[in-house]
Order: structure tokens, then sequence, then C-alpha cells
């Protein structure tokens, strides 16, 4: 059993050698009170939930922020060594890539551009949106309580117009965290976005993706039977459209997986083809998914690993929908939005931070209480059976809130009834 606030305070230690000292000590108290704070997440508004005797001039928060001297790849390092430590020993580790918007108003916001907001566009109507676009790198985990796994954060990019592409900042985050990590291997998920990665040469890491549905596929070349001049052929016979070669091909198998903690009966398809606009130097294994009930259309994946069995490929790819969680959760109950810093590095350095938070309260949670309920069991939802962050968040604001009002004296048990009242309220405000 480890001791909560031992436990939190151990976490933010981690990120020590990141900061100086005086810096350090302001990164303590701004991550504690943006777990703290309800209502928007503005600087400003953290500042006022930490302690008074430990409170410093605002404008060290936000100087902080701006341009103090530290980086955020220092900070992720250390985290991402202790996660793996304890929730990926062994085998490959399963990492998944998605790209999210921070929105943000104001011409002068440093780093924001205007880009295409993917919550609200649809295939028929695009929207753009003004804000922080953010690459970001997720290790998978599965909790403790099984079900849906969670995305925990380990290295985040800003995207910036007329610099690195995404591709470009994806593939740097990943030879960063393979070097943090030279003995292991990786699986990466990612969607159809990002299915390029497949041919840059990532070490140790296998690409597993999305295939567009109009990709030119080809047969491996055969070997000439005789030496001839010039090179030989890079890419076999043009195979047919991935609809057409779903109607045509036989060989389909029933399988059950594992999809985000459900059963699920799917027909399933593999073949190895060589999709040589994306990986022209060796095949990937096609993967396609069926609906037995014909409700859904049929789904097509590809994994670099052609010894990849195909229900573990649909499993992992449905399982890349927590870091979707992620960012709705970093946004939602975090309001990763909502400091208002704009020049220098502050933009970046706080949105970062909010994803950094976001680990930290699940690490915590998980070494914490692992799999024991912490939530009160209520009418309406009588069947739930695993946290969520909120639950996490607010176990996490108990027991800071509880060190707070010990210094008061309380007497009486209709007077501690009052006390515990307030702080499951505090726990669950904002």
């Amino acid at each position: 059993m480890f001791d909560p606030l031992i436990a939190w305070d151990r976490l933010l230690l981690l990120c020590a050698p990141a900061f100086t000292q005086p810096s350090f000590t302001l990164f303590q108290c701004l991550m504690t009170a943006w777990a703290l704070c309800p209502g928007r997440k503005t600087v400003t508004a953290m500042i006022s939930m930490i302690e008074p005797v430990k409170r410093r001039a605002h404008d060290a928060y936000h100087r902080l922020l701006r341009s103090a001297q530290w980086s955020l790849a220092k900070l992720w390092c250390p985290l991402t060594l202790w996660l793996i430590a304890r929730f990926a020993k062994d085998g490959q580790i399963p990492l998944l890539l998605d790209d999210t918007l921070y929105h943000k108003c104001g011409r002068r916001v440093s780093g924001a551009g205007v880009f295409r907001d993917a919550v609200r566009s649809t295939a028929k109507h695009v929207v753009y949106a003004r804000g922080l676009n953010l690459v970001v790198l997720c290790v998978r985990v599965t909790p403790p309580w099984t079900g849906e796994p969670l995305a925990l954060p380990i290295n985040v990019r800003l995207h910036h117009k007329g610099g690195p592409t995404l591709l470009d900042l994806a593939e740097e985050m990943v030879r960063e965290v393979a070097g943090w990590l030279p003995e292991r291997t990786f699986k990466l998920c990612c969607d159809g976005a990002y299915a390029s990665l497949a041919g840059r040469g990532l070490d140790r890491t296998v690409v597993l993706s999305r295939m567009r549905r109009d990709a030119a596929l080809f047969r491996r070349p055969v070997p000439p039977r005789k030496r001839r001049a010039g090179r030989p052929r890079k890419k076999g016979a043009r195979l047919p459209l991935l609809e057409k070669i779903a109607k045509t091909t036989k060989g389909w198998k029933k399988c059950t997986i594992d999809c985000r903690g459900r059963s699920k009966e799917l027909k399933l398809l593999a073949l190895p083809v060589l999709w040589y606009g994306v990986c022209p130097d060796s095949e990937v294994l096609l993967v396609i998914v069926r609906d037995p009930s014909g409700k859904q259309p049929d789904d097509f994946f590809f994994t670099t690993d052609l010894q990849e069995t195909p229900a573990l490929v649909a499993a992992d790819y449905a399982s890349r929908w927590a870091i979707e969680d992620t960012f709705r959760n970093a946004k939602q109950y975090l309001g990763g939005q909502h400091p208002q810093t704009w020049k220098g590095e502050g933009p970046e350095r706080a949105a970062g931070l909010s994803f950094w938070l976001y680990v930290a309260i699940w690490a915590w949670y998980l070494l914490v209480h692992g799999d024991r309920q912490t939530w009160e069991p209520t009418p309406w939802y009588p069947a739930k059976r695993a946290a969520a962050f909120q639950d996490a968040l607010a176990a996490l604001r108990r027991v800071l809130w509880r060190k707070r009002f010990s210094s008061l004296n309380v007497f009486g048990p209709q007077m501690r009834k009052t006390v515990t009242s307030l702080i499951n309220a505090l726990a669950r405000a904002g």
C-alpha cells in the first residue's frame, strides 16, 4: 500500500532534473493547483488554488511557462521510463499516435494557426478553426480492471505552419522514445494519415495503420529466371482495388476479437501485398475486417509485421480509440485549452503540461488504488465497474483537500460529516 500524498510527491519529483530548484518549486505548486482547480483552468485561477504560504507572485508562474529554462523533452523522459518499468516490462511496447487541435483565440498566440478541425468536420463539410495543432504519442496501458485500455501520452510536438510536417514530427517522437529505450521494440498504431511512417524505416518499430481504399497494390516481384541487363523489378503484377479484392478473394475466417474490452465476432482475411507508394522495399500484411451481419462496411488495415495474426491486428486497431478518450479528458476535465498564456513557449508548454498532468494523475491512481473502487455507487449507474478519468481526478483531489483541512480543529461527528461532504463536493467540482 502506497501513501497517497507521498506517491503524488514522488511522481512530481521524477521531473526535478528538468528544472532548477526555484523553478521546480513553482512546477510542483502549479501542477497540484491545476489538479485542484475548478472551472476554467487559467493560470491565474490555478494560482488561487495554491496554499497562501507557498504562493509566489503571479508573474513567476507565467514566466515559468513563457520563458524559463527547461524543456518538455526532459520532462517526458523520466515519466516515460517510469511508466514502461511499471506497465510494460516485457514484450513489444504498444504505442498510439494521433494529432489534436487545442482551440485558441487571439491573433498573437505563439504557434497557433488555422487547421482543419477533425471533431467538427465531416466527409462533405470541412470546418477550420484556430488553435495549436499537437501531435501526441501515447503508450497503451491495460488497467487492472481490464476493459478499455488507457492511452497515456509520453511525447508531444507542436506543428507550426511552414515547419516540419505532422509525419516528420511523429517520426522525431518515435525515434526519440526509441533512444530512451534502446533495448525494447515497439508496435505503433496510428490512423491512415500516418500510414506513410511504414516506409520511413523506424528502428525496432512495427507500424499498424489503416489502408486507403484507392491504394495501388502489387504482388511481390518474381525473380527472373535468367540474368538480364538492368536493375531487377521492384514490383510485380498490379492487384485490383481493395473493395474488389474483398469481393473476389476466398479464405475468410471467423474470429472472436477483444474490441476495447468486449468480445466481438468478425470475419477476417489476410494476405501479403506490396504497397509500393508507401513501403516500396518490403511487403505489408493486408487485413480485411468484415462485419458478419453486413451492417458495417469492410475495413482495411495493414501491418509491417508479416507474421502478425489478423485477429490481433483488428484488436490492436480497435484499441486506438483510447487516444481519442485521452484528448477528450485532457480538454474537458483538465481544461488543456484554457491557460491564458500567449507569448514565447507558453502556449506549447501549457498544452504539453496538460497531457503530462493527465498521465501523472492516472499513474498516481493506478499506483495507489489499482482496481479498488473509489467512487460511491449510484442508483442511476449501478453496473459501473471501471474507473473513468474523472474518478481518478476526484480521488486525487480528495487526498489533497483532506491535507488542507487536516490543520483545522474539527470536533464532533456532525462537523466531520460536513467537512467530508465539502471535500467530496470539491473533488467533483469543475
